[in-house]
């Protein structure tokens, strides 16, 4: 019988801030275009993009919590692999 595959637990900060960051590329783009989008009935897309950078700021420090929680996790389950305890999950 074979395990099962570990799941994955990558750190999401860098996920966080690439959505920021993307999100800042879809502001920057359409800066100038802002009066074009607006007079063809597109004028909230700026509006929804910064909407997206500001929410992706309490979102990027969730994933900075949950990284830190995630240190701690593996921590100890390397501690409880060395000693031989189980761990409570």
């Amino acid at each position: 019988m074979t395990t099962p595959p570990k799941p994955l637990d990558p750190p999401m900060v860098p996920f966080a801030l690439a959505g920021i960051g993307l999100w800042i590329v879809a502001i920057l783009v359409m800066l100038p275009l802002r009066d074009e989008l607006a007079e063809n009935g597109h004028g909230s897309w700026f509006g929804i993009a910064v909407a997206g950078a500001l929410w992706g700021i309490p979102g990027l420090l969730t994933m900075v919590v949950h990284d830190r929680n995630r240190r701690r996790r593996r921590q100890r389950t390397s501690d409880s692999f060395k000693t031989g305890e189980p761990t409570a999950s």
